[in-house]
């Protein structure tokens, strides 16, 4: 399926679902986790770590909060204090496109799942997010967003979103 990159803070995006870049624990800490917790409020921590542990690549959702959507997939690419793999990142994404789907969803945000505290090197997780979506086959999602939340990842994002769909 088609997805457009976009540039800034996840926490800040209007769409029917965020995915969150979890860990199998599902708690919620730094980065894009840290940032969805932040304006979220209280209660989605909490929400999260009821709903794990998960296994590695797998997906649990909760109530958005305080956030401009209806849900939040976490998607667990990496162990706690571990590191994601290539497999771990294609089946987080995966899961991820297929549980906003079963939602209904029609718009989700996905983040550079896998690839920030994770570990695992930027260019070649994006590519691996950018193969999922675009052989992703929807039911209801139409509008499929990549959001990097700097200039550099977001000309990566890009550069690779457009290898991938050209």
């Amino acid at each position: 399926m088609e997805f457009e990159v976009i540039q800034g803070d996840i926490a800040a995006q209007s769409a029917d679902a965020l995915v969150n870049a979890a860990n199998t624990s599902l708690r919620m800490g730094s980065g894009v986790a840290g940032a969805l917790k932040r304006a979220a409020g209280s209660g989605i921590d909490d929400e999260a770590v009821a709903k794990g542990p998960v296994e590695l690549g797998g997906v649990a959702t909760t109530d958005a909060y305080d956030l401009d959507a209806e849900y939040v997939v976490h998607a667990a690419a990496m162990p706690p204090g571990g590191e994601s793999t290539a497999e771990s990142i294609r089946d987080a994404t995966r899961n991820a496109l297929a549980e906003a789907d079963a939602l209904n969803c029609e718009s989700v945000v996905l983040p550079a799942i896998g690839c920030g505290i994770a570990g695992y090197d930027f260019e070649d997780g994006i590519r691996i997010i950018c193969e999922e979506i675009a052989a992703f086959d929807p039911e209801s999602l139409t509008d499929v967003y990549l959001i990097a939340y700097d200039d550099e990842g977001f000309e990566t994002m890009q550069r690779v979103a457009d290898e991938v769909q050209a």
